[in-house]
């Protein structure tokens, strides 16, 4: 095969590999770690949703930040400054006990997660631009999967008793490092905007829409963020929660590819409704904590569903915007991150209440309906426009 035929191909398994280490290792690594590490450390389940919440804050600040036009430094130098931060921050984890240094460690991981996603995605996509087919790009954002996947492997490689939390942390640092060293080696430069370019707000993207992202944010991460606790909860089910969270990794690895040939039959916006109800199907599935059944299902429709629906809303996003799509991205990222910031302290805060997730969980679910109705009324706009 001519190596002009393999550069796509070359290019997006770089991004492969810095969305496994940005957000497979990064931001959900945190999951599978979470039992071992509450259980050492005393932790309630309220302070389990601050960490991660400092993490999604982190993120959301990111986002924010990601979208700025003065960044003009290369995006892939960028990006690999971003990568070495995603990796200490993981491994810094197991350094300490102290609450609010693992808050601040688990925020600077969040924000570096943010840029990971917009500046790689940013490099992939500009790079794949023109190419036919869903394959390269499916194979880039497949990489979040990938990434959970790994992260899934090394509770059973190191050992998911409370004494091995530290160990979980720099096993999950080293990952990060070695998957985002072959992302920078394989990743073009990318091209940095020009002094002004992007200065121009994302019109186009209608509120509705933010809302609707925003709410996916908060939709799924209840569920993604204590899944593996719930199992670890119920003794009869504990010896599933690694497979658990495999079968969410594994979910998540084909699904911009499946999400995206439904968005192009039946249009991008539909798409992401659908993808919504059987998200939210999932959230509820998780409300019985004792069946290893509902937890699965849980596992196969979130995991199958929540990177597709960030490939649609971004793609959804770059049509309603043309002239400013790193900014669009960046805007909807925030949306995102924002909806994720809230749901884990909001799911602990209830789960320390009440002894279960279900309250947390219904309100997720509902918030996913939500989702699904704006997104269609912000078609059936566009269609009149």
């Amino acid at each position: 095969m001519p190596n002009a035929a393999l550069r796509p191909w070359t290019v997006a398994l770089g991004g492969c590999l810095a969305l496994a280490a940005a957000m497979g290792i990064g931001r959900f690594v945190y999951t599978p770690i979470l039992p071992a590490m509450a259980e050492a450390l005393g932790w309630s389940r309220s302070e389990a949703g601050l960490v991660a919440g400092a993490n999604f804050a982190g993120y959301l600040v990111g986002a924010l930040l990601a979208g700025s036009s003065r960044l003009t430094a290369p995006p892939r130098m960028i990006l690999t400054a971003t990568l070495a931060v995603i990796a200490l921050a993981t491994a810094a984890m197991g350094l300490t006990e102290s609450f609010p240094v693992l808050l601040l460690l688990r925020g600077i991981g969040g924000a570096a997660s943010a840029f990971g996603l917009v500046f790689a995605s940013s490099i992939v996509l500009e790079a794949l631009r023109g190419v036919p087919g869903d394959g390269p790009p499916s194979l880039h954002y497949a990489g979040v999967g990938v990434g959970i996947m790994l992260s899934s492997g090394l509770v059973p490689l190191i050992g998911s008793d409370a004494e091995h939390w530290r160990m979980l942390w720099w096993g999950a640092g080293a990952c990060a490092a070695l998957g985002g060293m072959g992302a920078v080696l394989l990743l073009p430069a990318g091209h940095a905007p020009m002094p002004g370019a992007g200065d121009e707000r994302p019109a186009g993207v209608p509120f509705a829409f933010v809302v609707a992202y925003a709410l996916l944010g908060f939709g799924y991460v209840i569920t993604a963020t204590f899944i593996v606790d719930m199992v670890r909860g119920d003794a009869v089910l504990r010896p599933l929660e690694t497979a658990v969270w495999l079968v969410f990794g594994a979910a998540a690895v084909p699904s911009v590819f499946l999400w995206s040939r439904i968005g192009r039959r039946m249009g991008l916006l539909p798409a992401f409704a659908v993808a919504a109800l059987c998200q939210a199907a999932g959230v509820f599935s998780s409300l019985n904590e004792t069946s290893a059944v509902a937890l699965f299902i849980a596992s196969v429709l979130l995991g199958g569903t929540f990177m597709g629906m960030t490939a649609l809303g971004f793609g959804a996003a770059r049509a309603l915007a043309p002239g400013a799509p790193r900014r669009a991205v960046a805007t909807m990222t925030s949306a995102f991150g924002f909806g994720q910031m809230i749901g884990p302290p909001f799911a602990g805060a209830v789960r320390d209440a009440t002894g279960s997730f279900g309250a947390a969980s219904m309100t997720a679910g509902a918030g996913l309906l939500v989702a699904a109705v704006l997104a269609l009324l912000v078609e059936r706009r566009q269609r009149r426009l």
